[in-house]
Formats: C-alpha cells, structure tokens, sequence
C-alpha cells in the first residue's frame, strides 16, 4: 500500500454557482455568470447556473452522500451575490443563513468546512461599475469577506480567499472566454491586479477578525517546452510561465511583481481607458498588501502546458503578448475535455511551488477528470476517472515523498454540475447528477475514492481496466 500521512485531509471540492441553482432565491442578485450564460453563443447549450444541481435546497442530502463516502473535508464557494446582492455593503441575512446551515450539517458529520470566498460570480453591479478593472472592487470584497467570517467564523478554521485568479482575469477580462466576456489584454492585467488586491485587503481583514488560516487558491500551469534543446523555446517557457505563474506567486509570496511582467504589462497600458496611461493601478503599498502572510496554498491542478515558438503563430488569448508562441494539443491519452493526461506534471507543480513558498503548507484543492459515463444495470461506470485520480494521488505522494509539505487533496468534483462555458456536457463528478429528476447516483469512481479515504491509502498497483 501507499500509504499518506496519518493527518492528511481528505474531501471533495464544488463551487456556488456550479451546483447551487436558486439564483432569484432569498435575495440573490444576479452574477456576472448570470448574465453571461444569457447571452447567445456564450455558453454550449444555451445552458445558464439554474437549476444547475439544486444543492441550494438539497445540501442535506450532498453532506449525508460526502459522510458516506467518508470525505473528510469539503471545499464550497460562498456567493457574493447572496451575501451582499447588487454588491452593495448591506448584508443579506437570508444569504447567509444558508451557509449557515451548510455549515452546521458538515459539523454535525465530521466534515471540516473550507470556505473559498470568491469562485467567479461577482455581482453584476459591480461589474457595472468596471468590475475587477478597478480598486473600488476590491475594497468591496474585503468588507463582503469580513460578513461572511462574522457569521461562520465559529466554526470555519481554514478560509481561502480567491479561486484561481489567473482564471478569473484572463479569460474574463482578456480572452472573452469567462464571464463577463470581455477581450481586452489592458483589462485583463488590471483585473489580475486587482484580484491580488483584493485578497490582500481581505487576508488583512480577516486577520484583525481573528481568522485562524488564511490562504489563496491558484491554478498553477506546468508549462513544457515542445523541444527542451530549443532556445527559443524554452524563451516561450518563460514567457508564458510569467504570464500564469510568476505574475502571480511572486507578489502573493511577498516578492512583488517580477520586472519583466511589470515591463509586460506596461506595454497594454492601464486597462482604464482613455486618459490612462501606464500602470495607473498599482499604487506604491500595493504589493505589500498583496504579500499578505498565508497560512495555506490552495493548488488547482489538471493538465500540462506545452509550448513551441513558431514566427507568425497567433499566440494565445488567455496569455496576452503571446504572439509568436503555438501552444499544440496533447499528443498522448486526454479526457473529455481535451485535456492531456500527465500525472508527472502535478509532482513537477508541487514541488516547483514547495521549493517557491518554503514555509507554507500546500493543499491540493482541485484535481479530477471529465470522462463520459457509463451506465449499466444503474451503476455508473467510469473507469477512465478512476485511472486519471489514482494516478495523480501517486503523483501528490510522490511529491510528498520529495519532501513537499502537502497537507491534503480535494477531488474534483463532488458532484456533475455546470461546467461553466461548456454547460452541462462535461461530467467531472465523483456522483452522477439526473438533471432531469436530480437524482444522485454514486460513481464507481466515488466508491474507489471512498475506499482510498478510509485506508489512508492507495494499492500497490494501479486499478486495471
């Protein structure tokens, strides 16, 4: 056997507007992801977030499926939406009598809750107002945090704060891909900024509020080049690694910016319009606020980045400036989502950022697999799921074994749910959603996990076909 760590956490990860549905229920205003499911074209399916997977009336039954599975741990999003509708600084209590609720069920089972403050629906009113383009967002977010600590503080030990903000800034603000669809490289820069800022503001506050653990939940890109012997690429290594990795975790580890990124961005100006020029965003205590100490990294993790430099190649949206530089497909086994299939790539991430962030333990936060089911005599069968988890656990061992302070691992996802842009036609869930009756149904890919989870443990041998 495998054996982990006899305190190593367990559990599964979801997010508020993936499974929740209710999103006109007790108050909540509409998101950005509300809008943008609205708009034609901009997600497969014409599908929206409601009723998604209607855990919002269904927790009870979600807690009692993790207790039987013997998750240990459950990593939720708080809706700022529900919380401080229209992003105004009035709290709603009905918002949050609902996490209030969730929180006492996975209490009264033994299950810890880690609550992450900001999983990409900000409130449409704010993005009104110029969104994560401008500091006024951020400061809002610090108070709508300091809300939520106030209510579930009691009980909640670990909080983080953002969920993958290279995400959040780039394919919302840069590529259009992500609510709130727009494409603007100026904006997507003061976007990223302006997220960092904001879990900053809100480390700091919910420090001084008394929180006990404080992280950050990043989407860190093992980023390859196409041929290790070229110059040229291993330039586009950089490149792109600053634009996904370094930008971020060097101001967040309290190293601010790294030069070439700020000479990057100063290429884009502002991203607040006319009149702006530069950097207009970053004040001088800025990266101070940013470098917040942490408790915890949060570590999201599916599949690796090749790169190649080819003159005249478009680049990438999501990775502005990246003309110049082809990122081909995957040439091995991909699942579903056409993402390749690498668990080597999550050692190599874990023990990059262990070697980056001495000092601070890590968690695996997200890390699973879409594949399409099979569902046979009523039981679903997803073998390719349970080879993508099996490996990755020995890859996080393996990491552990190196000497990486990894605290845990949270699969993805508890249940099928919406997939943001891709709708309800991908399926990452430990259990099978019935959209149409809302019927849950284990996976035997939840009852493997299960079993690890009980054992502390994964076999000697990989699961077969």
């Amino acid at each position: 056997m495998i054996r982990f760590p006899d305190n190593f956490v367990w559990g599964a990860a979801t997010s508020a507007y993936q499974i929740e549905g209710a999103t006109g229920a007790d108050g909540r205003s509409p998101s950005i992801w509300d809008t943008f499911a609205a708009m034609p074209g901009a997600v497969a399916g014409g599908h929206t977030g409601d009723p998604a997977c209607d855990h919002y009336r269904r927790y009870r039954e979600d807690v009692a499926l993790m207790a039987d599975l013997d998750l240990r741990a459950y990593r939720f999003s708080v809706a700022w939406p529900r919380i401080r509708p229209a992003g105004a600084d009035r709290t709603n209590a009905a918002g949050l009598d609902f996490y209030d609720r969730l929180v006492d069920a996975l209490c009264a089972h033994g299950i810890e809750p880690l609550p992450t403050l900001y999983h990409w629906d900000l409130p449409q009113e704010l993005e009104d107002r110029g969104g994560w383009t401008v500091r006024d967002t951020a400061e809002r977010f610090a108070g709508y945090a300091v809300a939520v600590h106030d209510r579930l503080g009691d009980r909640v030990r670990t909080w983080t704060t953002l969920n993958e903000p290279w995400c959040s800034a780039y394919l919302g603000y840069g590529s259009g891909l992500h609510a709130p669809g727009r494409r603007d490289p100026a904006a997507a820069f003061a976007a990223l900024h302006h997220l960092l800022l904001a879990h900053g503001l809100a480390a700091q506050a919910l420090r001084a509020g008394g929180a006990r653990s404080i992280g950050l939940v990043v989407n860190p890109a093992a980023v390859r080049p196409v041929d290790p012997a070229s110059a040229a690429d291993l330039d586009a290594v950089r490149l792109v690694d600053g634009l996904h990795n370094r930008i971020i975790l060097e101001p967040v580890l309290g190293r601010g910016y790294p030069d070439d990124m700020l000479e990057h961005m100063s290429r884009y100006g502002s991203g607040l319009g006319a009149g702006h020029g530069g950097l207009d965003w970053l004040e001088a205590t800025d990266e101070k606020t940013i470098g917040a100490p942490l408790d915890l990294l949060g570590v999201n993790f599916y599949a690796p980045t090749y790169v190649a430099a080819r003159p005249g190649a478009p680049g990438a949206p999501p990775y502005p400036g990246s003309e110049g530089i082809d990122f081909p497909p995957p040439t091995g086994p991909v699942t579903d989502m056409g993402w390749g299939i690498d668990p080597s790539a999550l050692t190599d991430v874990l023990r990059r950022i262990g070697a980056d962030a001495p000092g601070i333990p890590l968690m695996v936060t997200e890390n699973g697999a879409a594949f399409p089911d099979r569902i046979v005599d009523g039981r679903v069968r997803d073998a390719g799921r349970i080879g993508y988890l099996d490996g990755h656990l020995r890859a996080a061992h393996a990491a552990l074994a190196a000497g990486v302070d990894l605290r845990g691992y949270l699969a993805w996802s508890l249940l099928d749910n919406f997939e943001w842009a891709e709708g309800y036609g991908k399926r990452f869930g430990l259990v099978h959603v019935d959209y149409a009756t809302q019927r849950r149904t284990c996976k035997d890919s939840a009852h493997w996990y299960g079993s690890v989870v009980a054992a502390n443990a994964l076999p000697g041998d990989p699961p077969g076909d």
